[in-house]
């Protein structure tokens, strides 16, 4: 009786054993954010009690000096912050606020940088560890507003993972243990503005997209070991977009934007789908709401600036023909509704666009239609960090470190306006009930005291 009362006990938690998986992992992804715009590349948080208001010392649970010059965002797991930065030898311009006109450069910066990955302890702002990558001059040059570590590392809460994209690739272990690096090969972007596009993880694979001026392609890493395990050139100019694995109800798909085309591939690189209709520049990341993957693009000088809604389950060229707006795989499409360096952020049934030159639009999620037009957020504000959401809110962090503060749904109505008064393009993280935002030189822990 004994014997078969233990064998059911055994069946019962067997059967029992995916549900709590499952369970682990949402409470994971509510409370860490392991890569670039959280867990699901959505910048949405459903963590209650955050705060709405702050300044330089409302609400600031500590502020730390970060080192260097660098745009990477950063991300959390557990009591743990990773950041990147390049601390050089030397004495950078100070970068340029508001459009990029006029802030390229054709040779890279003459001194020694130190491409570094800093841990810092979420509770107290104390640094864990620091590594320093690697140490050189770098190989090209970068447009003033950009750095030499824009990339957003990305964590599975075993390893962390640092891509530099003209330097190389880099895994440590959450104690400081470099487990592996890789040397990325220095390749020329459009007008020497330098690498962004961040890695994701795609099960045991790291990937990265490099789309350059030389030979763009997207690269499959074993995360284990650093071992290349497939590598796919594309024809592609350059573009900054961070790549999104689409977890669809037909498939997996790793989907990267481009200026030619957008493209779908399996999960060992084999074109699934593409379409033409982007405009000449791709920054912005994608992400999928529903059964709908949501794909931006809009160079601000161009007349073509695009959103679309794409379905599931395509093959081949889905591009629109010349009058169409919607076929059998692209649901919707706004053609002239697209931001360019912010990505898109749906929230409930809404997707808001944040406009670089400071407005906000919002139209339905799962149709495109205009819920409200361009508003206004605010005189003088340049917007390059992509917004993010909790609480019924948008939130929105200007290059002057000003964060508006929008009501979420139909109607337009600012809240808020939350001043660090330093200049801010990383886009922030929110995890275990706090904001974490990158300035200039400094990281802040924002919750409610």
């Amino acid at each position: 009786m004994t014997m078969k009362l233990g064998k059911l006990l055994k069946l019962y938690f067997l059967a029992l054993l995916p549900a709590v998986l499952t369970l682990s992992s949402a409470l994971q992804a509510d409370h860490n954010w392991p890569s670039f715009r959280g867990a699901d590349s959505r910048g949405v948080s459903k963590e209650k009690n955050l705060p709405s208001e702050w300044d330089t010392k409302k609400n600031v649970v500590w502020s730390i000096p970060i080192p260097g010059r660098s745009w990477s965002s950063p991300i959390v797991w557990g009591d743990k912050l990773f950041i990147l930065s390049a601390v050089n030898e030397g004495k950078d311009h100070d970068p340029k606020k508001g459009l990029y006109y006029g802030g390229d450069r054709k040779d890279p910066l003459p001194f020694v940088h130190h491409w570094t990955v800093f841990c810092i302890n979420t509770k107290t702002g104390k640094t864990i560890w620091e590594k320093k990558a690697k140490s050189s001059k770098p190989d090209e040059p970068i447009h003033i507003k950009n750095t030499y570590a824009s990339e957003t590392p990305v964590t599975d809460g075993e390893r962390v993972y640092a891509y530099f994209g003209n330097v190389g690739v880099y895994a440590y272990d959450l104690n400081g243990e470099k487990i592996w690096e890789k040397a990325i090969e220095a390749n020329p972007y459009r007008y020497g503005w330098g690498s962004a596009a961040s890695p994701i993880l795609v099960g045991d694979s790291l990937i990265i997209v490099n789309d350059n001026q030389k030979q763009s392609y997207l690269l499959a890493l074993n995360k284990k070991t650093g071992d290349e395990l497939w590598r796919k050139n594309r024809e592609e100019g350059s573009n900054w977009a961070t790549p999104y694995l689409w977890k669809n109800k037909l498939r997996s798909e790793i989907i990267t934007p481009g200026t030619g085309r957008v493209r779908s591939y399996d999960l060992k690189g084999n074109l699934l789908w593409d379409y033409k209709g982007m405009s000449s520049i791709t920054i912005a990341t994608p992400y999928s709401v529903g059964d709908l993957l949501i794909v931006s693009s809009g160079y601000i000088l161009d007349r073509h600036r695009p959103i679309y809604g794409i379905k599931p389950g395509a093959k081949g060229d889905i591009s629109l023909k010349k009058g169409e707006t919607k076929n059998d795989f692209i649901a919707w499409y706004q053609p002239l509704a697209a931001p360019y360096n912010p990505s898109t952020l749906t929230y409930g049934e809404y997707l808001y666009v944040l406009l670089d030159r400071g407005f906000m639009a919002c139209y339905k999620a799962k149709t495109g239609e205009v819920v409200y037009s361009k508003k206004r957020l605010g005189r003088g504000m340049s917007f390059t960090s992509s917004p993010w959401a909790y609480d019924g809110k948008i939130f929105c962090l200007n290059e002057d470190g000003n964060t508006v503060v929008v009501q979420a749904g139909p109607e337009f109505k600012i809240l808020a306006n939350n001043d660090l008064e330093e200049m801010c393009m990383a886009t922030p993280a929110v995890a275990n009930g706090a904001v974490y935002v990158r300035s200039l030189t400094k990281l802040y822990k924002i919750a409610k005291n």
